[in-house]
Protein backbone atom coordinates (compact mmCIF):
# COMPACT_ATOMS: atom_id res chain seq x y z
CA UNK A 1 0.00 0.00 0.00
CA UNK A 2 1.77 3.30 -1.31
CA UNK A 3 2.42 5.65 1.71
CA UNK A 4 1.66 9.22 0.19
CA UNK A 5 -1.78 11.02 -0.07
CA UNK A 6 -2.72 14.35 -1.17
CA UNK A 7 -0.01 16.55 -2.74
CA UNK A 8 0.15 20.39 -3.14
CA UNK A 9 2.80 21.91 -5.50
CA UNK A 10 2.95 25.56 -6.35
CA UNK A 11 3.59 25.97 -9.89
CA UNK A 12 5.43 28.87 -10.83
CA UNK A 13 4.54 31.01 -13.93
CA UNK A 14 6.04 34.02 -15.89
CA UNK A 15 5.27 37.54 -14.88
CA UNK A 16 1.63 37.86 -16.49
CA UNK A 17 0.32 41.54 -17.43
CA UNK A 18 -2.87 42.59 -19.23
CA UNK A 19 -3.98 41.10 -22.18
CA UNK A 20 -2.24 37.98 -21.97
CA UNK A 21 -3.92 34.73 -22.84
CA UNK A 22 -3.69 33.02 -19.22
CA UNK A 23 -4.80 29.81 -20.73
CA UNK A 24 -1.99 29.08 -23.05
CA UNK A 25 0.82 30.38 -20.35
CA UNK A 26 -0.58 28.16 -18.03
CA UNK A 27 -0.78 25.04 -20.49
CA UNK A 28 2.88 26.06 -21.89
CA UNK A 29 4.14 26.02 -18.16
CA UNK A 30 2.87 22.54 -17.50
CA UNK A 31 4.05 21.37 -21.16
CA UNK A 32 7.59 22.65 -19.91
CA UNK A 33 7.18 20.91 -16.22
CA UNK A 34 6.35 17.58 -17.97
CA UNK A 35 8.88 17.13 -20.69
CA UNK A 36 11.46 18.52 -17.79
CA UNK A 37 10.27 15.85 -15.46
CA UNK A 38 10.08 18.79 -12.39
CA UNK A 39 6.02 18.08 -12.57
CA UNK A 40 3.99 14.85 -13.23
CA UNK A 41 0.15 15.74 -14.37
CA UNK A 42 -2.82 12.45 -13.75
CA UNK A 43 -6.48 12.40 -14.74
CA UNK A 44 -8.48 13.59 -11.95
CA UNK A 45 -5.67 16.23 -10.69
CA UNK A 46 -6.11 19.64 -9.82
CA UNK A 47 -5.18 23.28 -10.96
CA UNK A 48 -6.07 26.02 -8.87
CA UNK A 49 -5.60 29.52 -10.71
CA UNK A 50 -5.23 32.61 -8.01
CA UNK A 51 -8.17 35.03 -9.11
CA UNK A 52 -5.41 38.09 -9.14
CA UNK A 53 -3.66 36.77 -12.03
CA UNK A 54 -6.91 36.39 -13.90
CA UNK A 55 -8.07 40.08 -13.52
CA UNK A 56 -4.38 40.88 -14.48
CA UNK A 57 -4.62 38.96 -17.46
CA UNK A 58 -7.97 40.47 -18.36
CA UNK A 59 -7.26 44.14 -17.69
CA UNK A 60 -10.13 44.41 -15.12
CA UNK A 61 -8.65 47.66 -13.25
CA UNK A 62 -10.46 50.35 -12.99
CA UNK A 63 -9.52 54.23 -12.27
CA UNK A 64 -10.24 55.87 -8.81
CA UNK A 65 -11.87 58.93 -10.69
CA UNK A 66 -14.49 56.48 -12.85
CA UNK A 67 -15.63 54.62 -9.42
CA UNK A 68 -15.72 58.98 -7.89
CA UNK A 69 -17.99 59.68 -10.78
CA UNK A 70 -19.95 56.40 -10.65
CA UNK A 71 -20.52 57.44 -6.87
CA UNK A 72 -21.65 60.82 -7.50
CA UNK A 73 -24.36 59.87 -9.89
CA UNK A 74 -25.59 57.93 -7.09
CA UNK A 75 -25.30 59.85 -3.86
CA UNK A 76 -26.28 63.48 -3.57
CA UNK A 77 -25.80 64.48 -0.15
CA UNK A 78 -23.67 63.06 2.55
CA UNK A 79 -22.57 59.32 2.06
CA UNK A 80 -22.60 57.00 4.82
CA UNK A 81 -20.08 54.47 4.63
CA UNK A 82 -21.05 51.46 6.53
CA UNK A 83 -18.75 48.69 8.51
CA UNK A 84 -15.65 48.98 6.11
CA UNK A 85 -12.71 47.06 6.29
CA UNK A 86 -9.84 48.07 8.21
CA UNK A 87 -6.69 47.73 5.15
CA UNK A 88 -4.93 50.06 3.57
CA UNK A 89 -5.15 46.69 -0.07
CA UNK A 90 -8.67 46.29 0.07
CA UNK A 91 -10.20 49.68 1.24
CA UNK A 92 -7.80 52.71 1.07
CA UNK A 93 -8.73 53.22 -2.30
CA UNK A 94 -12.22 52.79 -2.16
CA UNK A 95 -12.44 55.61 0.66
CA UNK A 96 -9.89 57.68 -2.16
CA UNK A 97 -12.66 57.43 -4.61
CA UNK A 98 -15.67 57.94 -2.04
CA UNK A 99 -13.92 61.48 -0.64
CA UNK A 100 -13.27 62.84 -4.16
CA UNK A 101 -16.94 63.33 -4.83
CA UNK A 102 -16.66 66.32 -2.02
CA UNK A 103 -19.48 65.38 -0.27
CA UNK A 104 -19.74 64.77 3.48
CA UNK A 105 -18.99 61.34 4.69
CA UNK A 106 -19.88 59.48 8.24
CA UNK A 107 -17.67 56.36 8.40
CA UNK A 108 -19.39 53.72 10.63
CA UNK A 109 -16.96 51.02 12.08
CA UNK A 110 -17.91 47.62 13.52
CA UNK A 111 -16.27 47.30 17.40
CA UNK A 112 -14.16 45.75 18.77
CA UNK A 113 -12.57 44.61 15.33
CA UNK A 114 -14.60 44.62 11.55
CA UNK A 115 -16.28 41.65 10.15
CA UNK A 116 -13.32 39.50 9.31
CA UNK A 117 -11.47 40.16 12.54
CA UNK A 118 -9.21 43.51 12.17
CA UNK A 119 -9.30 44.79 15.89
CA UNK A 120 -10.02 48.48 16.94
CA UNK A 121 -9.24 47.94 20.54
CA UNK A 122 -9.09 45.32 22.73
CA UNK A 123 -11.96 43.38 23.46
CA UNK A 124 -11.89 42.57 27.10
CA UNK A 125 -11.89 47.05 27.24
CA UNK A 126 -15.67 46.41 27.09
CA UNK A 127 -15.76 44.33 29.71
CA UNK A 128 -13.93 47.15 31.86
CA UNK A 129 -15.79 49.72 30.73
CA UNK A 130 -19.49 47.88 30.79
CA UNK A 131 -20.01 48.87 27.22
CA UNK A 132 -22.91 46.93 25.34
CA UNK A 133 -21.48 46.56 21.58
CA UNK A 134 -25.04 45.47 20.34
CA UNK A 135 -26.64 48.90 21.41
CA UNK A 136 -23.70 51.40 22.44
CA UNK A 137 -22.80 54.08 19.63
CA UNK A 138 -19.63 55.72 20.23
CA UNK A 139 -18.19 58.73 19.26
CA UNK A 140 -14.63 58.97 17.77
CA UNK A 141 -14.07 60.88 21.41
CA UNK A 142 -15.23 58.01 23.03
CA UNK A 143 -13.51 55.47 21.40
CA UNK A 144 -10.15 57.17 22.25
CA UNK A 145 -11.05 57.07 25.79
CA UNK A 146 -11.75 53.77 25.89
CA UNK A 147 -8.89 52.30 23.21
CA UNK A 148 -6.80 54.51 23.90
CA UNK A 149 -5.14 57.71 21.74
CA UNK A 150 -3.60 55.48 19.40
CA UNK A 151 -4.62 51.89 18.54
CA UNK A 152 -2.27 50.10 16.00
CA UNK A 153 -3.20 47.04 14.11
CA UNK A 154 -0.98 43.92 15.49
CA UNK A 155 0.12 43.31 12.35
CA UNK A 156 0.64 46.55 10.22
CA UNK A 157 1.27 49.19 13.03
CA UNK A 158 -1.27 51.09 11.86
CA UNK A 159 -4.33 53.24 13.37
CA UNK A 160 -6.67 53.00 11.07
CA UNK A 161 -8.89 55.60 12.54
CA UNK A 162 -6.31 58.06 11.95
CA UNK A 163 -5.42 56.76 8.60
CA UNK A 164 -8.79 56.82 7.64
CA UNK A 165 -9.57 60.73 8.82
CA UNK A 166 -6.16 61.78 7.30
CA UNK A 167 -7.70 60.83 3.75
CA UNK A 168 -10.11 63.61 3.60
CA UNK A 169 -10.05 65.81 0.63
CA UNK A 170 -11.53 68.95 2.68
CA UNK A 171 -11.38 70.25 6.77
CA UNK A 172 -14.53 68.23 8.33
CA UNK A 173 -15.48 66.07 5.44
CA UNK A 174 -15.38 63.26 7.80
CA UNK A 175 -17.06 62.18 11.11
CA UNK A 176 -16.29 58.48 12.18
CA UNK A 177 -18.40 56.59 14.78
CA UNK A 178 -18.30 53.00 16.02
CA UNK A 179 -21.46 50.47 16.40
CA UNK A 180 -22.68 47.35 15.38
CA UNK A 181 -26.17 48.02 14.47
CA UNK A 182 -26.36 48.72 10.69
CA UNK A 183 -29.28 50.81 11.34
CA UNK A 184 -27.71 53.47 13.60
CA UNK A 185 -25.75 55.05 10.49
CA UNK A 186 -29.25 56.24 9.55
CA UNK A 187 -29.69 58.68 12.51
CA UNK A 188 -26.32 60.29 10.10
CA UNK A 189 -27.84 59.97 6.44
CA UNK A 190 -30.52 57.91 4.65
CA UNK A 191 -27.74 57.46 1.49
CA UNK A 192 -25.53 54.77 2.68
CA UNK A 193 -22.80 52.52 0.78
CA UNK A 194 -22.86 49.35 2.65
CA UNK A 195 -19.67 47.95 2.42
CA UNK A 196 -19.83 44.62 4.52
CA UNK A 197 -18.82 41.85 2.20
CA UNK A 198 -20.70 38.91 3.72
CA UNK A 199 -23.36 40.11 5.12
CA UNK A 200 -24.47 42.82 2.56
CA UNK A 201 -27.48 41.36 1.41
CA UNK A 202 -29.39 41.47 4.73
CA UNK A 203 -27.78 44.97 6.09
CA UNK A 204 -29.27 46.60 2.64
CA UNK A 205 -32.93 45.24 3.45
CA UNK A 206 -32.38 46.22 6.72
CA UNK A 207 -31.47 49.51 5.60
CA UNK A 208 -34.51 49.54 3.01
CA UNK A 209 -36.88 48.62 6.23
CA UNK A 210 -35.59 51.42 7.73
CA UNK A 211 -36.23 54.28 5.56
CA UNK A 212 -33.02 54.57 3.97
CA UNK A 213 -33.38 56.31 0.67
CA UNK A 214 -30.29 55.05 -0.99
CA UNK A 215 -28.77 51.68 -0.10
CA UNK A 216 -26.17 50.15 -2.27
CA UNK A 217 -23.32 47.72 -1.36
CA UNK A 218 -19.94 47.55 -3.30
CA UNK A 219 -21.02 45.02 -5.43
CA UNK A 220 -23.45 47.82 -7.01
CA UNK A 221 -20.37 49.78 -7.66
CA UNK A 222 -18.57 49.26 -11.04
CA UNK A 223 -21.05 46.53 -12.55
CA UNK A 224 -21.45 47.67 -16.22
CA UNK A 225 -18.81 48.11 -19.01
CA UNK A 226 -17.65 51.55 -18.95
CA UNK A 227 -14.27 51.54 -20.98
CA UNK A 228 -12.41 50.52 -18.21
CA UNK A 229 -12.72 47.38 -15.90
CA UNK A 230 -16.08 46.01 -13.84
CA UNK A 231 -17.41 42.97 -12.34
CA UNK A 232 -21.39 42.27 -13.04
CA UNK A 233 -21.80 39.98 -9.79
CA UNK A 234 -19.07 41.89 -7.17
CA UNK A 235 -18.56 45.14 -8.40
CA UNK A 236 -15.80 46.54 -6.36
CA UNK A 237 -15.99 43.54 -4.30
CA UNK A 238 -12.88 41.88 -3.87
CA UNK A 239 -10.75 44.59 -4.86
CA UNK A 240 -7.38 44.84 -4.54
CA UNK A 241 -5.05 48.10 -4.50
CA UNK A 242 -3.15 48.24 -7.43
CA UNK A 243 -1.89 51.81 -8.17
CA UNK A 244 -2.50 54.81 -6.27
CA UNK A 245 -4.91 55.91 -9.10
CA UNK A 246 -6.49 52.06 -9.99
CA UNK A 247 -7.89 49.71 -8.65
CA UNK A 248 -7.96 45.51 -9.31
CA UNK A 249 -11.12 43.94 -9.93
CA UNK A 250 -12.45 40.50 -8.81
CA UNK A 251 -12.11 38.63 -12.05
CA UNK A 252 -15.01 38.33 -14.69
CA UNK A 253 -16.22 35.05 -16.00
CA UNK A 254 -14.33 32.69 -13.73
CA UNK A 255 -16.60 29.95 -14.60
CA UNK A 256 -15.44 30.27 -18.52
CA UNK A 257 -11.77 30.60 -17.60
CA UNK A 258 -11.75 27.02 -15.95
CA UNK A 259 -13.69 25.44 -18.70
CA UNK A 260 -11.62 26.53 -20.90
CA UNK A 261 -8.33 25.59 -19.15
CA UNK A 262 -9.91 22.36 -18.91
CA UNK A 263 -9.89 21.86 -22.49
CA UNK A 264 -6.58 23.18 -22.78
CA UNK A 265 -5.17 20.88 -21.24
CA UNK A 266 -7.10 17.82 -21.95
CA UNK A 267 -6.65 18.98 -26.10
CA UNK A 268 -2.58 19.31 -25.65
CA UNK A 269 -1.60 17.31 -22.99
CA UNK A 270 -4.69 14.73 -23.76
CA UNK A 271 -4.88 14.50 -19.64
CA UNK A 272 -8.45 15.08 -17.79
CA UNK A 273 -8.22 17.72 -14.80
CA UNK A 274 -10.24 20.03 -12.46
CA UNK A 275 -9.82 23.63 -12.27
CA UNK A 276 -10.92 26.24 -10.11
CA UNK A 277 -9.97 30.09 -9.53
CA UNK A 278 -9.73 30.92 -6.10
CA UNK A 279 -8.94 33.77 -3.61
CA UNK A 280 -9.26 33.89 0.30
CA UNK A 281 -9.19 30.77 1.83
CA UNK A 282 -11.25 31.30 4.36
CA UNK A 283 -8.79 30.42 7.34
CA UNK A 284 -8.56 32.29 10.41
CA UNK A 285 -4.77 33.47 11.90
CA UNK A 286 -4.81 32.06 15.38
CA UNK A 287 -2.95 35.06 16.70
CA UNK A 288 -4.15 37.79 15.00
CA UNK A 289 -7.31 36.68 15.28
CA UNK A 290 -8.09 37.41 11.79
CA UNK A 291 -10.13 35.65 8.94
CA UNK A 292 -8.71 35.40 5.67
CA UNK A 293 -11.67 35.97 3.94
CA UNK A 294 -12.11 39.28 2.49
CA UNK A 295 -13.23 38.16 -0.76
CA UNK A 296 -17.00 37.43 -1.81
CA UNK A 297 -16.42 33.89 -2.45
CA UNK A 298 -13.59 31.51 -2.23
CA UNK A 299 -13.97 30.68 -5.75
CA UNK A 300 -15.88 32.86 -8.34
CA UNK A 301 -15.48 29.78 -11.15
CA UNK A 302 -14.94 25.80 -11.18
CA UNK A 303 -15.19 22.80 -13.05
CA UNK A 304 -18.16 20.88 -12.89
CA UNK A 305 -16.04 17.85 -10.93
CA UNK A 306 -15.17 20.54 -7.86
CA UNK A 307 -18.91 20.94 -7.17
CA UNK A 308 -20.57 19.31 -4.11
CA UNK A 309 -18.51 18.34 -0.78
CA UNK A 310 -16.54 15.51 0.20
CA UNK A 311 -18.13 12.05 1.26
CA UNK A 312 -15.93 10.76 3.46
CA UNK A 313 -15.96 8.12 6.60
CA UNK A 314 -14.33 8.73 9.95
CA UNK A 315 -11.28 6.61 10.27
CA UNK A 316 -10.60 7.10 13.88
CA UNK A 317 -14.28 6.64 14.70
CA UNK A 318 -14.48 3.45 12.43
CA UNK A 319 -11.38 2.04 14.35
CA UNK A 320 -12.60 2.57 17.84
CA UNK A 321 -15.54 1.41 17.18
CA UNK A 322 -16.64 -1.14 14.42
CA UNK A 323 -13.26 -2.16 14.06
CA UNK A 324 -11.93 -1.79 17.04
CA UNK A 325 -11.17 -5.68 18.05
CA UNK A 326 -8.87 -5.48 14.86
CA UNK A 327 -4.97 -4.29 14.73
CA UNK A 328 -2.25 -4.91 11.65
CA UNK A 329 -3.00 -6.33 8.10
CA UNK A 330 -6.40 -7.32 9.79
CA UNK A 331 -7.12 -3.48 10.38
CA UNK A 332 -5.77 -2.11 7.46
CA UNK A 333 -8.34 -4.79 4.66
CA UNK A 334 -11.38 -4.03 7.08
CA UNK A 335 -10.82 -0.49 6.94
CA UNK A 336 -9.89 -0.75 3.09
CA UNK A 337 -12.76 -2.59 1.98
CA UNK A 338 -15.42 -0.28 4.68
CA UNK A 339 -14.56 2.72 2.29
CA UNK A 340 -14.99 0.97 -1.14
CA UNK A 341 -18.28 -0.20 0.26
CA UNK A 342 -19.73 2.84 2.01
CA UNK A 343 -22.84 4.88 0.93
CA UNK A 344 -23.00 7.33 -1.71
CA UNK A 345 -24.63 9.85 0.54
CA UNK A 346 -23.36 9.35 4.13
CA UNK A 347 -24.80 12.62 5.45
CA UNK A 348 -26.34 12.44 8.86
CA UNK A 349 -24.68 9.06 9.97
CA UNK A 350 -22.33 8.46 12.64
CA UNK A 351 -19.43 7.15 10.47
CA UNK A 352 -19.08 10.55 8.96
CA UNK A 353 -19.78 12.57 12.23
CA UNK A 354 -16.65 14.85 13.12
CA UNK A 355 -15.40 15.09 8.96
CA UNK A 356 -15.58 18.52 7.90
CA UNK A 357 -19.11 19.37 6.14
CA UNK A 358 -17.42 22.23 3.62
CA UNK A 359 -17.61 22.29 -0.26
CA UNK A 360 -14.87 20.93 -2.17
CA UNK A 361 -13.69 24.94 -3.65
CA UNK A 362 -13.50 25.83 0.16
CA UNK A 363 -11.31 23.51 1.36
CA UNK A 364 -9.30 23.53 -2.18
CA UNK A 365 -9.35 27.44 -1.75
CA UNK A 366 -7.56 27.32 1.83
CA UNK A 367 -5.11 25.20 0.80
CA UNK A 368 -4.28 26.98 -2.20
CA UNK A 369 -4.32 30.25 -0.69
CA UNK A 370 -1.94 28.81 2.27
CA UNK A 371 0.41 27.48 -0.50
CA UNK A 372 0.34 30.13 -2.57
CA UNK A 373 1.11 33.58 -0.08
CA UNK A 374 0.44 36.65 -0.69
CA UNK A 375 3.81 37.92 -1.41
CA UNK A 376 6.85 37.17 -3.76
CA UNK A 377 6.64 32.99 -3.89
CA UNK A 378 5.39 33.53 -7.51
CA UNK A 379 3.41 30.60 -7.60
CA UNK A 380 0.05 31.44 -8.59
CA UNK A 381 -0.92 28.41 -9.84
CA UNK A 382 -1.12 25.37 -7.01
CA UNK A 383 -0.92 21.04 -8.69
CA UNK A 384 -3.34 19.50 -6.21
CA UNK A 385 -2.87 15.75 -6.42
CA UNK A 386 -4.42 13.10 -4.89
CA UNK A 387 -7.42 14.86 -3.49
CA UNK A 388 -9.95 12.47 -4.70
CA UNK A 389 -8.16 9.38 -3.18
CA UNK A 390 -8.66 7.97 -0.03
CA UNK A 391 -7.25 5.24 2.13
CA UNK A 392 -8.60 2.32 0.18
CA UNK A 393 -6.54 3.69 -3.26
CA UNK A 394 -3.94 1.79 -4.16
Amino acid sequence: MRITGTKATGIRLPIVKSGEDLVKTIGDTFQIGLESGEVTLKDNDIITVTESILARAQGNYISLDAVTKELKEKYKNKIGVLFPMLSRNRFSNILHAIFATELPVVVMLNYPSDEVGNHLMDPDVLFREDINPYSDILTEEQYREIAGSNYYHPFTGVDYVDMYKSMAVKPGQIEIVFANNPTAILNYTDEVLVCNIHDRKNLKKKLEKKGAKTALALDDICTKPNGQGYNPEYGLLGSNLSTSSEIKLFPRDSYDFAKELQSHIKQHLGIHVEVMVYGDGAFKDPIGKIWELADPVVSPGFTEGLSGMPNEIKLKYIADNELKELRGEDLTKAMRDKIKNKSNNLTGQEESLGTTPRHLTDLLGSLSDLMSGSGDKGTPVILVQGYFDNYATE
